[in-house]
């Protein structure tokens, strides 16, 4: 339009060039024929998938004169590398290219002609072109666009939609975020079973599935009886293995850019690209308890949860590198048969694998540790401590974890001369205190320790940059608790800003029975709990009757505040990410404790079932019923969780009467009930039968009688095959 100035004949020959180039573009930019070459650079050619997803050409190290050829989505953010050749040597950024040979063998040269990486093909004579697909795969073709030769059968730490991995194939993460190849594989060991494993430069170990004495493959759901060692994921999401492996991503479906990674932490992920902002979440994961990763922390080291994994370097121990924790830590001592020693307790740790004794018949703890002493190569012990104990004398201290639940402890073995503190704390990469002395959590225990007069106890989940003075720190930093963001059953919550300008959300706890132990114990259990859709807690603290929880704040606020305000939320708006707060608090309340919230409920509606009412067991059916109300509230786009208290009169609440309404209009057949029951705000702008299906589930889930409402995972599959249509 912005060339309507041009005369009639300029105007025809503009459009002419124009269409010329554009058809010569369109034709040829995902392939590469025989004797064209593709050049580093800046502005250099590259090829590019026919529906934009991929493209192929130089990648550029950051911040280096080093390239990479390679394989990568078009519109992530950054960008994400899928293949690459040879990514153990990178090229020059001047002369180096990528040649399709007249022979039919893709030839990759650095600046100085040297070959650095080629195709291995038998049939090579025989290819004319290089084709980059929609799917991501790079591959020569000939007569007949016969595949003679593709990327996919050699992958570098990525695994793409309908590519396969098989017996002779095997992913390899990367190291420490760059791209040269890792330590991590994941591959088909020769029992059939997909495994993966930490091959490091002084320790090797498997660590997935899990290697512990009381595990198998087939308590696990894999067996090793096949022979086919074969694995893909489809366009939906849908990972198979022939080894019975089977999972789905959590936005099961099609249309979705997908890729599974062995990422550079050892971990396999499948990640879901958001096509509208280039971003990548994840949606599996092979291991929750990161810590389960073998050679994360590197020798000596130990990895704990804050709640979030993290290396430390035990009593006696320092980093060896403060920006590479797989170089583990180095001792601060000499290592010598004659000086004298002395053994430091870290409860709850454990050092995985490299025994040199392991005693599985009843041993007492003095017989482990004279069989330790007695050996200039022990180490140190770990000592289960159930009955007399098992004892596990170790010649190296790899795989360390610490987990407060595990009921042993390792015995590290130190000079006598070797000063530490009476209680010994772990060394983390950077440091956090307690509010005094006395309030030191000491490591590895289960329990907190009082100081003598204020009982002050702070339990640190994460890994904040400044200390928390428990109760009167988070008093300051909630402005004496000016600023309520909300309140529910279990108390009310209250933004903060803490000492490191982190801004948080305290939720001050209502009516806690439990003591001190057991609070503590349920918090540190939820605390280890990490998922992209739960609220995330960072830290709790108890001083007297005072109990806070500290989350991390979430800008958005609630839903409700969407719902039931003008600024509600469009049908198809999908650009927030759901998260569920106070995601286990319900434990950390006693139903039937005097004057409790559950004990006044008398016939309530809302979001809790009746069963909560009626003191009935509590099962899975009422998380369900909650759910429902969820689910009708967003249709109907009023609040139906009133609060009604059984007096002399029967009070009906909305959720009641849309419910007795929408059956009704079901049952009849009326051709409005859809438009009648749909959030009028929308103006009718919404998906029927999307709206339909919904109103279902909802219905059905807040069922009276729980046996008539569906089970979670029927409900995800309904909602599965509505996607899938």
């Amino acid at each position: 339009m912005r060339h309507h100035h041009l005369s009639t004949y300029s105007s025809l020959a503009f459009f002419i060039i124009f269409s010329l180039f554009h058809f010569s573009l369109s034709q040829n930019q995902n392939v590469l024929r025989k004797g064209s070459s593709l050049h580093v650079g800046s502005n250099a050619k590259v090829l590019v998938s026919p529906d934009k997803s991929y493209t192929c050409g130089f990648h550029a190290a950051e911040g280096t004169n080093a390239y990479y050829f390679a394989i990568w989505f078009t519109n992530s953010k950054p960008r994400t590398v899928v293949w690459m050749a040879n990514r153990n040597r990178p090229v020059n950024g001047r002369g180096s290219k990528l040649s399709l040979r007249s022979n039919g063998v893709i030839v990759l040269t650095d600046v100085d002609g040297t070959t650095v990486w080629q195709s291995n093909i038998t049939s090579s004579t025989y290819a004319t072109r290089a084709v980059l697909l929609n799917t991501g795969n790079l591959v020569l073709q000939g007569l007949n666009d016969t595949v003679l030769w593709q990327t996919f059968d050699i992958p570098t730490d990525t695994l793409l939609p309908s590519q396969q991995l098989t017996k002779d194939k095997r992913l390899v993460s990367s190291r420490n975020g760059g791209h040269a190849s890792g330590f991590y594989s994941l591959y088909f060991d020769s029992d059939n079973v997909l495994k993966m494993v930490f091959d490091g430069p002084d320790s090797s170990s498997l660590y997935w599935p899990s290697p512990d004495l009381l595990s198998n493959v087939f308590q696990q759901g894999r067996t090793n009886i096949n022979n086919t060692r074969i694995a893909v994921f489809d366009d939906n999401g849908r990972f198979d293995s022939s080894d019975s492996l089977q999972f789905n991503a959590t936005n099961f479906g099609l249309g979705i850019l997908r890729r599974l990674t062995l990422d550079y932490d050892g971990n396999l992920r499948l990640y879901s690209l958001n096509s509208a902002t280039g971003l990548w979440s994840v949606s599996w994961e092979a291991i929750r308890r990161k810590c389960d990763v073998r050679g994360l922390c590197g020798r000596n080291a130990i990895c704990v949860y804050t709640p979030e994994p993290r290396c430390a370097c035990p009593p006696g121990f320092e980093i060896n590198d403060p920006s590479d924790w797989t170089s583990g830590c180095k001792p601060r001592f000499k290592k010598t048969c004659t000086e004298h020693v002395k053994f430091v307790e870290l409860p709850g740790t454990d050092f995985y694998g490299y025994d040199l004794d392991v005693l599985l018949t009843p041993t007492s703890f003095n017989a482990c540790r004279e069989l330790c002493l007695k050996s200039c190569n022990c180490l140190g012990f770990s000592y289960r401590l159930t009955g007399e104990g098992f004892c596990f004398t170790k010649k190296g201290l790899f795989n360390g974890v610490q987990i407060r639940s595990f009921p042993a402890s390792i015995y590290l073995k130190l000079p006598v001369s070797l000063q530490i503190p009476d209680y010994p704390k772990l060394v983390f990469n950077s440091s956090f205190t307690c509010a005094s002395p006395e309030a030191t959590v000491l490591l590895g225990t289960t329990s907190m320790y009082d100081i003598t007069e204020k009982k002050v106890k702070w339990a640190y989940l994460y890994s904040f940059s400044g200390a928390i003075d428990g109760y009167k720190e988070l008093k300051k930093a909630t402005k004496n608790f000016k600023t309520e963001l909300g309140r529910g059953g279990s108390g009310a919550v209250y933004m903060g800003v803490l000492a490191d300008e982190r801004v948080v959300a305290v939720k001050r706890l209502a009516e806690m029975f439990q003591g001190d132990e057991e609070f503590l114990a349920e918090l540190s259990t939820i605390g280890r709990i990490s998922h992209m859709n739960l609220v995330r807690m960072w830290g709790f603290c108890s001083e007297g009757k005072h109990r806070l929880l500290v989350y991390e704040y979430v800008s958005n606020l609630s839903l409700d505040t969407h719902l039931f305000t003008s600024n509600f939320i469009g049908w198809k708006e999908s650009e927030f990410e759901p998260k569920i707060a106070d995601f286990g608090l319900a434990k950390l309340s006693k139903r039937g404790a005097p004057n409790s919230e559950f004990s006044r409920i008398r016939g309530t509606k809302g979001y809790m079932a009746p069963e909560w009412a009626l003191n009935l067991p509590i099962t899975a059916k009422v998380d369900v019923y909650s759910y429902g109300v969820v689910i009708l509230e967003m249709i109907k786009g009023i609040r139906l969780s009133n609060w009604v208290v059984d007096n002399d009169e029967v009070q009906e609440v909305e959720l009641t009467k849309l419910v007795r309404m929408m059956k009704s209009k079901i049952l009849d057949r009326e051709v409005s009930w859809l438009e009648d029951t749909v959030d009028q705000r929308l103006e009718g702008k919404f998906n029927r039968n999307e709206a339909e299906i919904l109103i279902k589930i909802g219905l059905a889930c807040v069922e009276e009688d729980r046996s008539r409402r569906p089970t979670m995972d029927s409900v995800v599959q309904t909602l599965l095959r509505q996607n899938e249509d």
